[in-house]
């Protein structure tokens, strides 16, 4: 008898825990299932990548759908699961949550809370000095790490029209080399300004035409500028895969790498340290800003196209270390403030993120700026009909903020109608500017190559 009670009671108790089971999976469903259902509700097209909601599931699915209301609907449904939303032109459109991404509200009201901390100069110094401690920290260069003791690798100068370029490889890790391209006046006499420009995620990199005309006009302007490679970009393929260069450590390495550029370029004999300049556009605008806060050197920055409360750069590279989580929270603006009270261009457009600047992004740095009596050193010039890019009438913009804070030649490079000429700025071919040659068959030996390797390196080289 106590047998046959047992038998039942293991029946009864596993037919409860199949009832269970049953109900608990009837309340999941496919995403893709889920997302049809929505549509056929609520009269919508929604457009997803197959590879975005593949495997996905939603758990309590119908309870999630809120009658008449598309936007909770699906804001229920794909929160938990990182993925967001955009609405164009009646359709809904999924992709995955980018998480440095926020709506222009919260943006500015991120900005009304970090102005709420500070309301005068020591205030803002006391703030300024825990978020550059921070960040070094953050980005796991607190202390920096020693310089290795090898020689830049140049390439012959190529005589231009009115300057000269010199491709260079530095090695910045044990085995790791960022190479860049230099531009020099062809005739100069004495010190020169020094201007760093970091490329942004447009394409071609630093062999990109509008980067070349840059840096070719700075140098016949009288500056020696630099240009050079992303982190798993260009020449930095030979060592790493392409998808390295969205990795969170390509943050922490390219802060690096524009430190010890700078280095190097302060070094040469003709170089004046009291004229160092900064400027990048998109993914270098986000370089510029973190450069030029972090490192004192630099006396003025223009960052191009990248200013915004809202987004703090879609690539790894541009926030994958906690950077913006410093001091209980930080961004862009903040970090751009921190260059004050030096001379600082914000070139903005109306066809990106920077499209709100002039409203909400620049009298923040106006602000700060008004900490030190020096809101005409912080300038905003803005493109509303223009887009993302680091197009002529940026570039025109950019020069003519050098030329006064650097003390560059401006006419040297007007025509006769007084407007920038950059007719005598060449277009080189990619492969002019590599410094390894043409299949990378001059790589040195001892180049590291991959993530694991280089990850090795850096937490070597900075002790993590």
């Amino acid at each position: 008898m106590k047998k046959i009670s047992v038998i039942i009671f293991l029946m009864v108790a596993a037919c409860k825990s199949m009832a269970q089971v049953s109900v608990d999976d009837s309340l999941k469903k496919p995403l893709k299932q889920v997302l049809t259902e929505v549509q056929a509700r609520f009269h919508v097209q929604i457009k997803f990548d197959e590879n975005l909601v593949k495997g996905q599931v939603v758990s309590f699915a119908d309870w999630r759908v809120r009658p008449g209301n598309i936007d909770k609907t699906l804001n229920n449904i794909l929160t938990p699961l990182d993925i967001s939303y955009t609405l164009k032109a009646g359709v809904y459109s999924l992709r995955k949550f980018d998480y440095p991404r926020w709506s222009v509200e919260d943006g500015k009201e991120e900005l009304t809370y970090l102005s709420s901390l500070y309301n005068d100069q020591a205030g803002w110094e006391k703030r300024k000095t825990e978020l550059r401690a921070c960040a070094y920290s953050a980005l796991q260069l607190s202390p920096l790490p020693a310089k290795p003791n090898s020689k830049p690798i140049f390439t012959p100068l190529r005589l231009m029209d009115g300057y000269t370029i010199q491709n260079v490889a530095i090695e910045t890790l044990p085995g790791y080399y960022v190479c860049g391209s230099i531009y020099r006046p062809a005739k100069s006499n004495g010190k020169m300004p020094v201007i760093l420009s970091p490329n942004g995620h447009f394409e071609h990199g630093r062999y990109n035409k509008d980067q070349q005309k840059l840096c070719a006009t700075f140098a016949r302007m009288g500056a020696m500028a630099m240009s050079y490679d992303l982190f798993a970009w260009g020449e930095s393929l030979l060592q790493f895969k392409d998808a390295d260069h969205n990795r969170s450590i390509a943050m922490s390495i390219e802060t690096l790498n524009g430190i010890r550029l700078l280095d190097f370029l302060l070094a040469q004999k003709d170089a004046d340290p009291e004229r160092v300049g900064i400027t990048g556009a998109s993914g270098g605008g986000s370089q510029t800003m973190l450069l030029a806060s972090l490192d004192d050197r630099f006396k003025v920055s223009a960052p191009v196209v990248m200013l915004s409360s809202a987004f703090y750069g879609g690539s790894h590279s541009e926030s994958g270390m906690p950077v913006h989580l410093c001091v209980g929270g930080t961004n862009n603006v903040e970090l751009a403030a921190m260059v004050a009270p030096k001379p600082q261009l914000i070139v903005s457009d109306g066809k990106d993120w920077t499209a709100n600047v002039p409203e909400i992004e620049f009298p923040f740095l106006q602000r700060t700026y008004g900490f030190y009596g020096k809101k005409d050193l912080v300038t905003n010039v803005h493109l509303p009909t223009e887009g993302h890019d680091y197009g002529i009438n940026k570039r025109k913009a950019v020069y003519a903020f050098m030329a006064k804070y650097l003390k560059l030649d401006i006419k040297a490079v007007q025509g006769a109608d007084g407007e920038v000429d950059e007719t005598k700025s060449a277009i080189e071919p990619e492969k002019a500017l590599y410094v390894f040659g043409d299949k990378g068959e001059r790589l040195p030996a001892n180049a590291v190559h991959g993530l694991d390797e280089i990850q090795k390196v850096f937490n070597k080289s900075t002790g993590h």
